[in-house]
């Protein structure tokens, strides 16, 4: 039979705190070094209104516009990138400085609505 002494019990101890996974260390790194936002893109509207999009997946955008957040999902485009969410539509072709976006109002029968605003990646 096996005694355990104090010295051999912090051994252990020392031993089994030191052995947790990479996965855990990894992830707990990972949370803490996470940003809060993502990276904003910027469009200047011809009314003199400047929106601001994030993107925080390939699948959805957030869009900022007088003062209020939409959050949109993407749908079907013939070209560029196309979201749809609180009953307006977001579309852009291109990416940076010089790209195109537009808003506009989405209609109940899922088709596009009149022009909101026409912008200009800045």
């Amino acid at each position: 039979m096996k005694i355990f002494t104090p010295l051999m019990f912090a051994s252990i101890l020392l031993l089994s705190a030191c052995a947790s996974s990479p996965q855990e260390k990894m992830d707990g790194q990972a949370n803490m070094a996470a940003p809060s936002t993502f990276p904003e893109h910027q469009y200047r509207c011809e009314s003199g209104e400047t929106m601001r999009v994030n993107y925080p997946s390939t699948d959805s955008a957030r869009v900022q516009y007088q003062g209020r957040e939409y959050t949109m999902k993407i749908a079907v485009s013939a070209s560029g990138a196309r979201y749809l969410g609180s009953e307006l539509e977001w579309w852009t072709k291109g990416t940076g400085p010089g790209s195109e976006g537009s808003l506009l109002r989405h209609l109940a029968d899922s088709t596009s609505g009149n022009i909101i605003e026409l912008c200009t990646g800045i």
